[in-house]
């Protein structure tokens, strides 16, 4: 099996990705999608449709659809084989992460690291496991349906003093759910 990937700027562009990958005769079982947990991307609040909307609008194909949170980049929603290796960790605490999953996957280290940092900052990542024979149709579909050139992203990400993803970055707190903790009223004096 090999592993082939793309990173996409919106949710949209990962579904149809995803739907190709399928229509060309790869198994629901070896596609995951993984993005973050609501519109993040300008794209996706414009066409009003979120990760959900876009691992539904697959149709149903890929099991273990869930929400979890990965270290450094906070609440995602995925579907497929990653997505349930990733909430497994997440539920157990276990440490490796995305970028350790997709380099014990097979996805080069440094390609790994710009899909973390790109899922955090609202891309979204289709990965899957195809035949030697599969890889090249798959590879051509993932472009034609608009993957991020990973090289170039990287040197984006680099150009603003990016090196690699870090799990131990906090997220944005703007970015993350609201806990709002309960008003502490002090003892009115008597």
């Amino acid at each position: 099996m090999k592993i082939v990937s793309g990173l996409f700027d919106s949710h949209q562009e990962a579904s149809r990705a995803v739907d190709a990958l399928r229509d060309a005769g790869i198994a629901s079982d070896d596609i995951s999608i993984v993005g973050p947990d609501g519109d993040t991307d300008a794209s996706a609040a414009a066409e009003g449709a979120g990760i959900g909307a876009a691992v539904g609008g697959v149709g149903g194909l890929l099991a273990g659809l869930g929400a979890f949170a990965i270290p450094g980049i906070g609440p995602v929603i995925g579907a497929g084989w990653l997505a349930t290796t990733l909430a497994g960790m997440a539920a157990g605490g276990i440490a490796g992460g995305l970028v350790g999953s997709l380099t014990d996957a097979g996805v080069d280290d440094r390609d790994a690291h710009v899909y973390a940092e790109g899922i955090k900052r609202g891309g979204t990542m289709v990965v899957a496991r195809v035949d030697e024979a599969q890889a090249e149709p798959a590879e051509a579909i993932l472009g034609r349906h608009g993957r991020v050139d990973i090289q170039s992203r990287r040197s984006e990400y680099e150009a603003t003093g990016w090196n690699a993803f870090d799990d131990t970055d906090d997220v944005d707190p703007l970015d993350r759910p609201r806990v709002f903790d309960p008003i502490v009223t002090p003892p009115i004096p008597r």
